[in-house]
């Protein structure tokens, strides 16, 4: 009996050192597995918290373009209103320019239009103050074309027009015409006039 007493002794210590081994070894997979879930965890939250940050800064870029587009906006629309009203004052002045200024300004814009047009005959419209002025003045504004574009010319005064002044020059058979009145002459010009007023304005 004292054999098999030490065989069953044997047995069980060898069981027991089994035992132990799978206990330890579960013990240490568990704590494998526990550490690798928290490392993922940890690597979740950490890129969790990437993402949080990088839409928060994306957020506030997106709002910072947004607030400076505003702000250029509004810039832009007040310097156009500034544009506007120094334009509408730029109409307002020539519309009452001195007769005697002004009347420079006709011979001047009468004999650039009768160079163009490459004629000698010409029927002259305006508004009514213009027209009166040239007819006041007929031969004196002759005299002054015809010296500007060095030769005669013969011209006649039409019907007046709608405008705040200078003058609308057109052939005697009205076939052709070039448009010298302030509304046209700033049109043609828009874009050279408010690069003008912008930078006398904005620098």
């Amino acid at each position: 009996m004292e054999g098999a007493e030490l065989i069953i002794q044997e047995i069980n210590r060898e069981a027991e050192q089994k035992i132990q081994y799978i206990l330890n070894e579960a013990q240490r997979e568990a704590e494998k597995i526990k550490e690798e879930a928290k490392k993922k965890a940890e690597a979740k939250a950490e890129w969790i918290l990437r993402k949080a940050k990088t839409q928060a800064e994306m957020e506030k870029q997106r709002a910072i373009a947004s607030a400076k587009l505003e702000v250029r906006k509004k810039r832009l629309a007040v310097q156009e209103e500034m544009i506007k009203a120094v334009i509408s004052a730029l109409k307002d002045r020539l519309a009452s320019l001195p007769d005697e200024e002004y009347f420079m300004t006709l011979v001047s814009l009468t004999s650039e239009a009768l160079e163009e047009l490459g004629v000698n005959k010409a029927v002259l419209r305006s508004n009514e103050r213009t027209l009166k002025l040239i007819v006041e003045r007929l031969p004196e504004f002759k005299k002054g074309v015809s010296e500007t574009i060095g030769r005669d010319v013969d011209i006649t005064v039409g019907e007046p027009i709608n405008t705040i002044g200078g003058i609308l020059v057109e052939s005697v058979d009205g076939s052709v015409r070039v448009d010298n009145t302030f509304e046209a002459r700033m049109e043609r010009f828009e874009a050279e006039l408010r690069a003008r007023i912008a930078k006398i304005l904005f620098g």
